[in-house]
Order: structure tokens, then C-alpha cells, then sequence
């Protein structure tokens, strides 16, 4: 498939990512390619032409940024089933990004052009959460009526669920049930639900295990639990995770998606994740180095075998 239209999506605020945006829309449209770009800004929602129902699906969407970046335009991109190509523009870490200098190689744009890589099907979840809207609840809407009220959110890295920050103490209450079966209850800082694709992330952070991207699994991680006996474990991709806040009800608890706070919860809601039913497509070039490579890059891990023989200790 030969590239027709492609969507150029840059980090906010960034001069670089702006940079290479405009030497990528230069470069398409010379070659006759439509492209319509578009900045992320840092709130959600910040591409509301994707769901308006009236713009053409790009073949491609090539993102700038760093993985804060990618996370994002994937939360959007995703379930429309557009492959995201992205360099890091203007990011840190760059778990997800390939090098931005590959954009400046030969023949790397005419890779892109003409469909020339592959792509990988990264797992994501989906977090449903219900929550009991009535006249004594602080931060929800007053009256004298008691209803449900039920959102749908997406995360490729992972969700998180904590205490709320304007709390005195950060610790909170959580019972898991996996499916349909109490687990355990979790008192400490909160509890990460991971992909394998954050299983490097802030779930690594925590002491949680890194997952191949390409496993697909459902990582439970505590934060800092107050007992000892609590500990992370993997779960299969089909399995469906409830977790509730336990406590007084004017203890709020925070659930975060990709690092991007959602909404606030209190006793009586309840979180259901579930493996997505989309995934990110997200593009690889014949250029990028393997995952392993990656890590060993981006953790400062001790470096292949090989590489130890031309340095001798």
C-alpha cells in the first residue's frame, strides 16, 4: 500500500517536535502525499477531528513527541485502527520512539511512502468504571436521587489507582476480585494494572516484572503495600479485575490512565479492567533496533555478550 494521507502529530510546546513536523509535511507533499497535522495538546480530547465522523482515516499517523506523546495519540488513534509511527521529538525516555535522526537517513521517508515495514499489535486495556452518584457524595453532583453513572476508558501503558492527593494521609483501601473472585484487599499507596507494553514503565518502577510486549497478560502490581505477603502477579489476558475502595467515603481515591488522571472514586464505585478489544498499531521501521536492544539502551543494562568480548575486563 503506496501512502495516501498521513497525519502529522506533534508534541505541544515543543520546538523540536515542530521542527521535524515541518520537514516531514515538506517532505510528503512534494511527493503529492495529503497530510493535515495536528498538535497534542496536554489534555484530553485534544483531537476531536478523529471522532467527529466526517474526516478521512489517514493511512498512517506519524507522532513526535516523547512516549507521554504516544501514549496519548493512542488512546485516540487506536480504535480507529490507524498505525502510529513515532519519533522522539522533544522526549526523555523513548521506550516507544524510534531515534528522530532516522527521519534525516536515506531512503527512511521512502520506507514510509511506500509502506515499507511492519507493524505490531500492541495489547491494551480498557477500564469501565461505575460509580453510585447520591446527595452525600462530595465531589459528584447533589440530589435527592441515587444512580449509576459508567464510563469507558482506554490505556496502552497501564491504569493506576491511588489515593487522592489532596488526602492527609496517601495510603487507601482496595479490594481485588478477579473474576468474580476476592483476592485479596490491598492497603498501601495503590495498585497498578499493567500491559506487558507498561510493564516497563511505572509498574518496573515499583517492582513489578517486565513482560516481552508481544505476551499478553495483565500485570497486578501494589504500590508500596503495608504487608509484606502482598505481591505482584500476572494474570491471563482474558481475565476481568474489579477493584473497589474500601473506607470512610470521604476518602477519595485517584484512577490515573497512561499518567493522565481520570476521575476520582470513593466507596461503592468499582473499576472493572478488561484486555481491550483494540489494539495499537504501532509501526516499526527495518531500521529499529530489537526490543532487547532497547532495553539494554534505555535501562544501561550491561550490553550483549558480544559487545562484553570486544571490552575485556
Amino acid at each position: 500500500m503506496v501512502l495516501s494521507l498521513a497525519w502529522v502529530i506533534c508534541k505541544s510546546n515543543s520546538q523540536i517536535a515542530e521542527k521535524e513536523a515541518l520537514f516531514i509535511v515538506n517532505a510528503l507533499t512534494s511527493k503529492n502525499i495529503e497530510v493535515v497535522k495536528a498538535t497534542l495538546e496536554e489534555k484530553e480530547g485534544s483531537l476531536p477531528f478523529i471522532v467527529d465522523g466526517k474526516t478521512q482515516l489517514p493511512d498512517l499517523a506519524i507522532v513526535l513527541g516523547g512516549d507521554g506523546t504516544v501514549l496519548e495519540a493512542a488512546r485516540h488513534l487506536a480504535i480507529h485502527q490507524i498505525p502510529i509511527l513515532s519519533f522522539n521529538a522533544g522526549g526523555h525516555l523513548g521506550f516507544l520512539t524510534h531515534d528522530r535522526d532516522l527521519l534525516h537517513k536515506p531512503k527512511v521517508l521512502e520506507q514510509i511512502i511506500q509502506s515499507n515495514y511492519s507493524i505490531v499489535h500492541r495489547m491494551m486495556l480498557k477500564a469501565n468504571i461505575k460509580q453510585n452518584i447520591s446527595d452525600n457524595s462530595l465531589f459528584k453532583p447533589k440530589g435527592n436521587l441515587v444512580s449509576n453513572k459508567q464510563s469507558d476508558f482506554w490505556a496502552l501503558n497501564d491504569f493506576y489507582i491511588r489515593a487522592y492527593q489532596d488526602e492527609s494521609s496517601p495510603t487507601c483501601n482496595l479490594e481485588l476480585e478477579i473474576d468474580g473472585e476476592i483476592v485479596d484487599q490491598y492497603r498501601g499507596d495503590g495498585l497498578i494494572l499493567s500491559t506487558p507494553t507498561g510493564s516497563s514503565a511505572y509498574s518496573m518502577a515499583s517492582g513489578g516484572p517486565i513482560l516481552h510486549p508481544m505476551v499478553e497478560a495483565i500485570i497486578v502490581n501494589p504500590i508500596c503495600p503495608m504487608s509484606l505477603s502482598s505481591r505482584s502477579i500476572v494474570v491471563p489476558p482474558t481475565s476481568r479485575l474489579v477493584i473497589k475502595p474500601h473506607g470512610n467515603r470521604t476518602r477519595k481515591v485517584k484512577l490515573w490512565q497512561d499518567g493522565a488522571g481520570v476521575t476520582l472514586l470513593e466507596t461503592g464505585d468499582h473499576c472493572c479492567i478488561t484486555k481491550a478489544s483494540h489494539y495499537a498499531r504501532m509501526v516499526i521501521l527495518p531500521q529499529s533496533p530489537s526490543y532487547y536492544k532497547t532495553l539494554t539502551k534505555k535501562l544501561h543494562w550491561a550490553g550483549s555478550l558480544e559487545e562484553n568480548k570486544n571490552h575485556p575486563s
